[in-house]
């Protein structure tokens, strides 16, 4: 089972097009929207008052926008690689091209920070932004974030 099993190939983007922070987060909460079934503007809402306490750029190039939606049934993610880096306000002053959002449930309470620790996780394996980067298409950029297994238990 692949470490990030609430990414789903519909889920990823290779070319967004935004020219700030609020319209990437808008773009990615369009697409989740469509994707999960709820409604946009809560997902956005949720993105904006999770960027208020603070930026989610989390150096290197990477942000990982989340917030949690009552409505929401199970985990969801989504990866966006923008076609030009823009200001996302990150902890290393840098710009930002890839956006990993996720999303949960409202109840999610530990399941939810888990999440966030396997895309870290993921991210910060030596070399993957890079090949994130160097990604022709959809297909390739799921193919990178799918080679990771879960961790068995000891």
């Amino acid at each position: 089972m692949p470490l990030l099993d609430f990414l789903s190939p519909e889920a990823v983007t290779p070319n967004l097009r935004a020219s700030g922070k609020k319209q990437a987060l808008h773009e990615i909460a369009t697409q989740a929207a469509r994707l999960t079934g709820l409604d946009e503007r809560t997902v956005f809402e949720a993105l904006l008052q999770r960027e208020r306490l603070g930026s989610t750029g989390i150096g290197e190039g990477v942000a990982i926008p989340h917030g949690k939606l009552p409505t929401l049934g199970r985990l969801f993610g989504l990866v966006a690689r923008l076609d030009k880096p823009i200001d996302f306000e990150a902890l290393d002053g840098q710009p930002v091209d890839i956006l990993f959002l996720l999303l949960a449930p409202e109840g999610a309470g530990a399941d939810h920070l888990k999440a966030l620790a396997r895309v870290a996780r993921v991210l910060r394996e030596p070399g993957t932004i890079e090949r994130l980067r160097a990604a022709r298409d959809r297909d390739a950029l799921y193919a990178v974030l799918m080679e990771f297994p879960t961790p068995r238990a000891a």
